[in-house]
């Protein structure tokens, strides 16, 4: 899990730093007008809008355009129909991989994506050909700073979290899907400091990989996130932390 787990830190220093910013923004406009549509427009009654808005806040996605997404959830304004989709399949060597979108139009996106998979060597799945090889859990991640990692430990649990693990940056704090606001909120009035908070999908087995090997992956996984109808990207793979700081660069 620790290539997995670093690549996932990169990705949230990536999405503030470099040419992709703007595709992120549409991308997490896109998860804030389908949770005002579901949900309402008040986060503080619809919980996945507060995590949308969490998330465009975390890429200093601007007040007036998280405003803009919401009231186009709300039916204020001109919006595209999005729907959830899912794509499953596998890279090279074997590495399960499961993407999440969201798309205004299901027929191009899977073109597009079978494609992307094609051209790195994979191959698209049909349902469930990968998904059973991953669980749902809450990710909350805390810079480094005050805590030990005795004290986070020992806070967390009693947060309710299910584990921590210590990394270059911080923490990363797991618990239950259902929990993750919970805990969040439980670290926070301890007087922690919260990163980021988010559900992702977590693998039961990975797959090593060298160096030679990571480069082949990575290229297909940043070349499925750089699609905009693609919202999330989990892969069973473990790249050593040394290989993955390189491949970050």
């Amino acid at each position: 899990m620790s290539g997995h787990s670093h690549w996932s830190r990169i990705k949230r220093k990536k999405a503030v730093t470099d040419h992709r910013r703007g595709r992120e923004f549409s991308k997490v406009a896109r998860l804030i007008i389908m949770a005002a549509r579901s949900g309402g427009g008040d986060p503080s009654m619809n919980l996945s809008l507060r995590y949308a808005m969490d998330k465009a806040r975390s890429i200093n996605m601007t007040n007036d355009a998280i405003d803009r997404a919401v009231k186009r959830g709300t039916g204020e304004g001109n919006t595209a129909t999005y729907e959830d989709v899912i794509y499953e399949g596998y890279g090279q060597h074997g590495v399960a991989v499961f993407v999440e979108g969201l798309t205004d139009n299901r027929n191009r996106t899977a073109g597009e994506v079978r494609k992307i998979f094609e051209i790195a060597g994979g191959a698209l799945g049909g349902p469930n050909c990968v998904a059973w090889m991953f669980h749902k859990k809450g990710i909350i991640t805390v810079p480094a700073g005050a805590q030990t990692e005795d004290q986070m430990i020992e806070l967390a649990l009693e947060a309710g979290a299910e584990d921590v693990t210590p990394n270059p940056e911080g923490f990363e704090v797991t618990c239950a899907p259902a929990s993750l606001e919970a805990v969040k909120k439980a670290l926070a009035d301890k007087g922690v400091t919260i990163g980021s908070a988010e559900h992702t999908m977590i693998p039961d087995t990975t797959v090593p990989l060298d160096a030679e090997q990571a480069t082949k992956l990575m290229r297909l996984i940043e070349n499925l996130e750089d699609n905009e109808d693609v919202q999330n990207v989990y892969a069973n793979f473990d790249i050593p932390e040394e290989v993955m700081a390189q491949l970050s660069k």
